[in-house]
């Protein structure tokens, strides 16, 4: 994952419970469709065109049963038991595989938009046995994965340094220091069920460092994976760490870089490294474009995809890490993609889904206009999301239309083999087999019905004020109220210390925040939050709103402020200095770019994330209508 900024503010059993509910979500829909695997006829799909993971086929009869391809150019006898789908006009695809997912939350969406395959990055243990638990029995009742969720791949917990990536989200992760530590790492991965090894090496940004794994460890893990038959995988954020890291024999990257520049020599010894070894690349385009500032706007602007995301689904799709565009830092990925393609170098097709700027199974189809756009062909695209993965992964039942292959498949209307925008036309989906559409059309009405309920805006108070301080309480005229909050829950040591304090200058009682940044987690924070709704954590609609302000006095140093939306915990920020004097600062909800003040879960006031001590007066904290 790509974060670069303050982090999330979320309890061990509120991540707990992120991990566990995109499979709970899977099960509410479970009894609608169990029965099809037992009770399904043969399906014929009729006078389609197949792409059959490769290259795109002339038309066709394909028959599938008992969830298997069992025919991909059938020309036998039409049988009256036969379950007809007219393929006229149409193209039938192999399942989609997204080559780079974080499978934490909102898994009844990857399904719905034809992704069957997923390969998960990073994910808790027991997480990770759940899903292949889930995999590997597709025929139990009680498996909501049967046939109403893809099915999940993953590294389960990755490589990393003591304070490196992947330690900042408050789990138990096994670090490494030395290469002699190698080994028995990977060998108790295996042993836990990891698909394959991820590795990281990553430094960090501008605002935040982590440590990461030397290029000795980095080997000795490549090296171990191999010694037991698994890939190794490697997590890079720079030219230097991929170079490092294909030169060290790793099997893929799992990301490209970000850069207004890569030269010609540079191209040209990153695609030699990965020709060399054999590499494949998943550049997530996705991802890197939210960090440069840049929106999927062509399936943000699909009405037709849109209708299967709740609002609190279609947050973090329209939601970007970078707070400008600035698509110059593309440059370097889209011509290293080019480069990396045209020398016939494996490139996979992977979203970094979980992350801002991202949504699970959509965002595969904007991935896929992104290679377009990169210099591969359409039908090089589609090999990125099916037969690419597939072979990379060494998953032999998917990714193709073949005789005896799972029966995971995608029909859409048009010839995305010419036009990739085409794999947003969905016509049906199946899974093992089994018909997709009945789920498709549930979630729509439930969209529908979500969107069409009247909003229950929060009344404001007359004046706007959410900040009743007094000595004794630090109240408000509704919600959970105000409390004090560090970065401890994930593992950091910041600490605050909250305490009313001399009046402003209306005369409201202030809240003095003294806060310590210590090192400890990657993005330190302590300061003091507000919850609009009766629960912690829970969204409330202040749309009744479009301003806040409120009065700041300190220490003459940085701080942020940010609003926080539900199905994401990481802040929409605006950052404000707060002098020696009191003085008032208004700032419009259009800066905190992508915020959708009807699911507002909670508002930030947070020192951080340079380490040392920090004062701050806040009051009269007013949300008002302007």
């Amino acid at each position: 994952m790509h974060i670069n900024t303050q982090f999330n503010r979320v309890s061990n059993v509120m991540r707990t419970a992120l991990f566990t509910t995109g499979l709970l979500l899977l099960s509410a829909v479970q009894a609608q469709t169990q029965t099809q695997a037992q009770t399904q006829a043969a399906t014929l799909i009729q006078n389609v065109r197949v792409f059959d993971g490769e290259k795109m086929l002339t038309t066709r009869h394909v028959l599938i049963n008992q969830g298997k391809i069992v025919n991909a150019n059938f020309k036998g006898k039409i049988t009256s038991d036969m379950q007809l789908v007219d393929g006229t006009g149409r193209s039938l695809l192999p399942g989609l595989i997204d080559a780079h997912v974080h499978a934490f939350q909102d898994q009844d969406l990857p399904l719905l938009f034809g992704v069957t395959t997923q390969i998960d990055m990073f994910s808790p243990v027991a997480a990770m046995q759940d899903m292949h638990q889930r995999r590997q029995k597709p025929n139990n009742p009680n498996n909501a994965n049967s046939a109403n969720g893809s099915d999940v791949f993953s590294a389960g917990i990755l490589a990393t340094a003591p304070k490196g990536h992947g330690t900042e989200y408050g789990m138990e992760i096994e670090t490494l220091t030395k290469p002699e530590q190698a080994q028995a790492w990977v060998d108790r991965r295996i042993a836990e069920g990891s698909h394959f090894i991820k590795i990281v090496m990553e430094q960090g940004g501008i605002g935040f460092h982590f440590n990461s794994l030397d290029l000795a460890t980095v080997q000795a893990l490549i090296k171990a994976s191999h010694a037991r038959h698994k890939l190794a995988v490697v997590h890079i954020s720079t030219y230097a760490d991929a170079k490092a890291a294909l030169a060290a024999g790793a099997d893929g990257l799992v990301h490209l870089f970000n850069g207004t520049a890569i030269t010609p020599a540079q191209i040209q010894e990153l695609v030699q490294l990965a020709k060399t070894h054999h590499a494949f690349v998943i550049p997530t385009f996705s991802v890197l474009e939210s960090i440069a500032g840049i929106k999927a706007k062509d399936v943000l602007a699909d009405n037709n995809m849109l209708q299967l995301l709740g609002k609190n689904q279609l947050m973090p799709l329209n939601t970007t890490y970078g707070m400008e565009v600035k698509q110059e830092l593309l440059n370097a990925p889209k011509q290293l993609t080019a480069a990396l393609h045209q020398a016939k170098i494996a490139v996979l097709a992977g979203t970094d889904a979980g992350n801002r700027g991202t949504q699970y199974g959509i965002s595969l189809h904007h991935e896929l206009a992104a290679l377009v756009q990169a210099g591969m062909s359409p039908s090089a695209a589609l090999q990125a999301a099916t037969s690419a993965p597939a072979r990379a992964f060494q998953l032999k039942d998917r990714g193709r239309v073949q005789n005896g292959y799972k029966a995971d498949l995608l029909l859409v209307d048009g010839d995305p083999s010419a036009d990739i925008s085409s794999t947003r036309r969905i016509v049906e989906i199946w899974k093992n087999g089994n018909i997709v559409s009945p789920l498709r059309t549930q979630k729509i009405q439930q969209v529908a019905e979500e969107n069409s309920r009247k909003k229950s805006a929060i009344d404001l108070p007359a004046d706007g004020r959410i900040s009743l301080f007094s000595a004794s309480k630090f109240a408000s005229p509704f919600g959970y109220g105000w409390m004090a909050s560090t970065d401890a829950p994930m593992g950091g040591k910041s600490a605050v210390e909250l305490s009313a304090a001399d009046a402003d200058i209306a005369g409201q009682t202030s809240l003095m925040i003294k806060a310590t940044i210590n090192p400890g987690f990657a993005f330190p924070w302590a300061g003091v939050v507000f919850f609009p709704s009766s629960q912690p954590m829970q969204p409330a609609d202040l749309s009744n709103a479009n301003t806040l302000k409120f009065k700041v006095k300190g220490d003459g140093k940085s701080y942020n402020v940010g609003f926080t939306m539900q199905g994401s915990y990481i802040p929409l920020n605006q950052r404000f200095t707060a002098g020696a004097e009191w003085q008032e600062i208004s700032l419009s909800f259009k800066q905190f770019k992508g915020l959708d003040a009807s699911i507002v879960t909670m508002l930030s006031f947070n020192a951080g994330p340079d380490a040392g001590t920090y004062q701050l007066q806040i009051a009269d904290v007013r949300l008002l209508k302007e």
